[in-house]
């Protein structure tokens, strides 16, 4: 992760983020959204009351309303190697409670099991593939004993996905990997049960199908996947 690549976008993120998107028909609210409501649905299932929960590479914070609602009494804490990707979160979300950590050293700033889930939307993309197993592992190390694990990630199967990351200007140095070989990783850095689930199949045109998509969650074609696992 390139700590002054992103001090330098995180002005422009969400412009960018908009203009790169445009094609599927919906706003990076959507995108950021489905997500954490996916994020309760898998807690909910494993009846796991996420009191805590960190954002690893919270970026400028787009996730963060959307925790608010839908884990209204947790502790948010969100972390990224951005020290300017912070301070515009911080701004704009002044009324919601949040702590802030900065990344940067090759360690997360956070005692062990500190976190009930740990949570990361398309950041792994962005880091050194070598690298991957040791922040798989940072993260559990902060997790709490059957805490949660989730990680959402673009699909290089999907060509939509393929194109708009190959367009967008801060994934320039991005390289996608399969489910399967984020799963293993993974496993190897110590989490149990990985799942990976797929997701987001119809833009927003065919948005009246999108019911369908919980009888694709295993059809490896979706724009994205998430990953959930367990520190058992």
């Amino acid at each position: 992760m390139d700590k002054a690549e992103f001090d330098q976008i995180a002005d422009e993120y969400l412009a960018l983020h908009s203009k790169n998107i445009k094609a599927s028909g919906e706003s990076p609210e959507f995108f950021a959204r489905y997500k954490i409501e996916d994020v309760r649905h898998e807690t909910a299932k494993a009846g796991i009351k996420a009191e805590a929960i960190l954002d690893f590479g919270s970026g400028i914070g787009n996730s963060l309303p959307h925790f608010n609602d839908f884990f209204p009494s947790a502790r948010i804490t969100c972390a990224d190697v951005s020290r300017r990707s912070l301070d515009i979160s911080r701004s704009r979300y002044r009324n919601i409670p949040a702590c802030y950590a900065e990344i940067d050293e090759f360690k997360l700033p956070f005692e062990a099991g500190s976190f009930d889930l740990c949570f990361s939307a398309c950041v792994f993309h962005h880091i050194s593939h070598a690298e991957h197993e040791h922040w798989l592992a940072e993260l559990r190390r902060v997790t709490r004993r059957n805490g949660m694990l989730v990680i959402f990630e673009h699909n290089p199967v999907n060509p939509l996905t393929v194109s708009a990351v190959r367009n967008c200007p801060f994934d320039e140095h991005a390289v996608l990997m399969h489910a399967s070989a984020l799963e293993q990783r993974i496993a190897k850095a110590g989490w149990k049960n990985a799942e990976a689930v797929y997701r987001m199949f119809f833009p927003s045109f065919l948005s009246f199908a999108r019911p369908l998509e919980k009888f694709m969650r295993k059809l490896p074609l979706g724009a994205q996947y998430f990953i959930v696992a367990r520190n058992i």
